[in-house]
């Protein structure tokens, strides 16, 4: 899951696009770029940061690179920003979201006989090319941008950079974010509002769903006004989203706090110390502690000088290796103490089970799980937050098809909460795992904790509900 950061300035950009880039979410992603426009050209970078701190590629670049507008990225796979010459004139682009209707878009494009492809990789075409081929169809940036987001099934926020300034457009049902931040002389776009303050700029606005503008040193001028049906990814507040971001008004760390205490509310297990799988796990678990009045500690401490990121990986038995070398146990706070830990979630279960078992084997009496969703039973359609190649990897679908023989049946019993299904799947997470007790957070109270109506969320992952605008669910 990557992110986006373009600014407009009165003055040079560059150390503002350059630091707002690097405040970005680095879970899982594969490549860094930066683009800037001078009197004469543009200027990019682009470093294979999978293995590097995208600081540490872009230190030496961005002593020769020099412009008073720019636009930068964090890419889960792809190559970015190009840089497109049409008839629209010479633009640079960056996009962040899925697109799963690529392969479609794609054979309508050579249908047409209009284009070529050049941006490809392992994965095939780059979809940020794509993406750019459905702009250049339109008469104006604008009428691009909107032929893209009608088409594209999925996901897809971008940042252009013209030489009128830098057009910020969000997705059209607003999955991910996108927020304008001002100071004297300069406007910026960014995924992270954590972006803005180091920085000296604070918040201006957030883009509605499908909402473009265009950012230039005067101002902001809306080219397309929002949408009215806003699905904004709920996952942002339980895993992605950086502690100081705050997205549609409402902060993170803050969100996770409410959560945690929610589960703690719906608790009453006898346990001694309260802890966080770091770093997403640790505000719910914060929230949680505080609620009981239990001891928060820290039983596992993260080892980042050298062990930084461990959902990058593309092979599984890579990413088992850097979670396990990068969390190193205290067996002080765990020998014959009864544990209980938060997560954000449970995606596959493979590395919380090395977790738990390197747990028992330090000491521990009773480890108990409070994860800080409900069970990921669906694969995400509109963002690129797991490696898994089907939603048969997800902890929550496979017990599921153990108990019903291996097929995928009676799925909205297992949604609810209160249905028997619902409880033997738990059941068998928990057995698969060696946990004591497991409960999961109740998608109603993390609705609550998050603070915006179901209806203007996209929940799909855990209740499988797309378009449930106006509805809300009853479980």
């Amino acid at each position: 899951m990557g992110g986006l950061f373009g600014v407009v300035s009165s003055e040079d950009c560059v150390q503002d696009l350059f630091y707002g880039t690097d405040y970005h979410s680095h879970l899982g992603t594969c490549r860094g770029g930066l683009a800037v426009i001078d009197d004469k050209e543009f200027h990019r970078h682009i470093h294979d940061i999978s293995n590097a701190q995208f600081r540490s590629k872009f230190e030496q670049d961005i002593k020769t690179m020099h412009g008073n507008s720019g636009i930068g990225v964090i890419s889960d796979n792809e190559s970015q920003p190009l840089i497109i010459c049409s008839h629209l004139g010479t633009y640079a682009l960056v996009t962040v979201g899925m697109i799963n209707n690529l392969e479609s878009l794609k054979r309508d494009a050579f249908r047409r006989r209009i284009t070529h492809f050049s941006e490809m990789s392992s994965l095939g075409i780059n979809p940020t090319e794509l993406v750019a081929t459905l702009i250049n169809e339109g008469a104006t940036f604008e009428d691009g941008i909107c032929n893209a987001q009608d088409r594209i099934e999925g996901s897809c926020s971008m940042l252009l950079l013209t030489r009128d300034g830098v057009y910020a457009a969000r997705d059209k049902f607003g999955r991910t974010p996108v927020i304008i931040g001002e100071k004297p002389g300069a406007y910026a776009a960014t995924f992270e509002t954590a972006a803005f303050p180091n920085l000296d700029y604070t918040v201006e606005r957030y883009l509605g769903p499908g909402e473009i503008v265009l950012l230039t040193p005067e101002g902001v001028e809306q080219k397309q006004a929002p949408g009215d049906y806003l699905q904004t990814c709920a996952f942002l507040w339980v895993y992605y989203g950086f502690p100081a971001s705050g997205y549609e008004g409402i902060n993170v760390e803050a969100a996770r706090y409410r959560c945690g205490a929610a589960i703690a509310a719906r608790d009453d297990e006898e346990i001694d110390l309260v802890a966080g799988i770091p770093d997403s796990g640790t505000g719910h678990a914060i929230g949680y502690a505080n609620h009981r009045g239990i001891p928060y500690g820290r039983p596992f401490t993260k080892y980042t000088p050298t062990w930084p990121r461990s959902f990058m990986p593309q092979e599984q038995e890579t990413r088992n290796l850097v979670a396990r070398m990068k969390l190193i146990p205290v067996p002080d706070l765990v020998q014959n103490q009864r544990l209980l830990f938060c997560d954000d979630s449970i995606v596959r279960g493979t590395q919380l089970a090395d977790t738990i078992k390197r747990l028992y084997e330090a000491g521990a009496r009773e480890i108990h799980m409070r994860p800080a969703c409900p069970p990921l039973i669906f694969g995400c359609k509109y963002l690129n937050f797991s490696r898994s190649k089907s939603e048969h990897d997800l902890a929550g679908r496979r017990a599921l098809r153990e108990l019903e023989g291996g097929e995928d049946n009676a799925l909205e019993e297992y949604v609810d909460p209160h249905s028997d299904r619902h409880a033997a799947m738990v059941d068998r997470i928990r057995q698969l795992l060696r946990l004591t007790t497991l409960k999961y957070q109740r998608l109603d109270d993390l609705v609550t904790a998050i603070g915006l109506p179901k209806e203007n969320l996209c929940t799909y992952c855990w209740d499988g509900c797309e378009g449930c605008y106006g509805k809300q669910m009853t479980f």
